[in-house]
């Protein structure tokens, strides 16, 4: 079963958000950015194929119950306590995510880089500054 959620943030100024959608079984398998939109969870969908995710839990986000069989899916912050806990974690850990820093991002594709470094580190253990074998 995957918790699924979605969090926000922006780049340069609040007209052009940024969202991080993100599952979480006993880890983060994968994660996508882009616009709230039904065509960014469905690229996080592809993403999951693999994974056989049997039923999910979400909240109430329209792109969830468009793209997930219903007999799938529930709807509803019951049973996605773990993910936003994890999604709180996020902004604390990382400024960029918070909603009013002088940390904000002014490149999306920084914003996306720093947050998937973040979440390649404290998900799969993986040691940004170690030297690349080549």
């Amino acid at each position: 079963m995957a918790e699924l959620d979605e969090k926000w943030s922006y780049v340069r100024n609040k007209a052009n958000q940024r969202w991080l959608c993100m599952p979480l079984l006993l880890f983060v398998p994968a994660y996508v950015f882009g616009k709230r939109k039904d065509r960014v969870f469905r690229q996080l969908q592809v993403l999951l194929e693999h994974f056989g995710i049997s039923r999910s839990d979400s909240d109430d986000w329209g792109a969830y119950e468009r793209n997930i069989d219903l007999e799938k899916h529930e709807a509803g912050k019951r049973n996605t306590q773990k993910v936003e806990r994890r999604n709180l974690n996020f902004r604390t850990w990382t400024k960029r995510l918070a909603r009013k820093s002088i940390c904000f991002s002014k490149i999306e594709r920084m914003h996306d880089i720093v947050i998937g470094l973040l979440i390649n580190v404290l998900e799969f253990g993986v040691d940004i500054n170690a030297k690349p074998h080549i």
